[in-house]
């Protein structure tokens, strides 16, 4: 979608009263749909998820992205506490089973804000990943909420010249070879071979955290 074409869809959602929120993991390339939303409406919520795993070094880009455009960001944070998310050996679980570590950090409490809201702002693009290649630009989400994928058909590329034409800011970790960063325990550099996702839970069974897969209705 253009921007004018994404504003047009916003401002539709607001003649209908329908509130809305976006989530951002605040990566290099998420940048350019919230520097299009702060150019839209900066009222609209920004949420972070905070897992209580990110690098110290993403929650600071959080804050200097946040002040520079302008938007109103929300940390949102598991209900269960992290002494309570350890397996039957103690062990912390994105160690053993990474599914239910995301469900309780990541898909559990956006559930809950999808109780809240009508329609979730989502940054995903189809070239990411074969689950986000099967998406639609609107798509129902559980709980009567509308997830809205304006970057769907954005490609890297395009996401690459809208950065440079806005001078858009980098994440610090991409200079050292980090391209997709989520939590610190479950992402690593990306070696020349790798595509941009596969630096995310290496080694194994698991592409996605569930945001994209439970929170979503085919």
């Amino acid at each position: 979608m253009t921007f004018e074409e994404i504003r047009e869809q916003l401002t539709r959602y607001r003649k209908e009263g329908r509130t809305m929120f976006t989530t951002s993991s605040f990566q290099t390339h998420s940048l350019v749909m919230l520097h299009i939303l702060s150019r839209i409406d900066r009222t609209i919520p920004v949420v972070f998820i905070n897992t209580g795993y990110h690098f110290p070094a993403t929650v600071a880009f959080k804050d200097e992205v946040a002040t520079r455009f302008g938007l109103k960001t929300i940390d949102l944070k598991s209900s269960t506490p992290k002494y309570m998310q350890r397996d039957a050996e103690g062990r912390l679980l994105f160690t053993s089973d990474p599914d239910h570590c995301c469900f309780l950090n990541k898909t559990q409490p956006v559930d809950g804000l999808l109780r809240k809201y009508d329609i979730w702002i989502n940054g995903v693009r189809a070239d990411q990943s074969a689950v986000r290649k099967a998406m639609k630009v609107e798509q129902p989400a559980p709980h009567d909420t509308i997830r809205f994928h304006p970057m769907l058909d954005w490609s890297a590329k395009m996401i690459y010249d809208y950065r440079k034409e806005h001078d858009l800011p980098k994440h610090p970790l991409e200079d050292q070879g980090y391209v997709s960063i989520g939590c610190e325990p479950c992402t690593r550099r990306v070696d020349p071979e790798m595509m941009e996702r596969e630096a995310r839970w290496y080694g194994m069974s698991k592409v996605e955290c569930g945001l994209h897969t439970d929170l979503v209705k085919k």
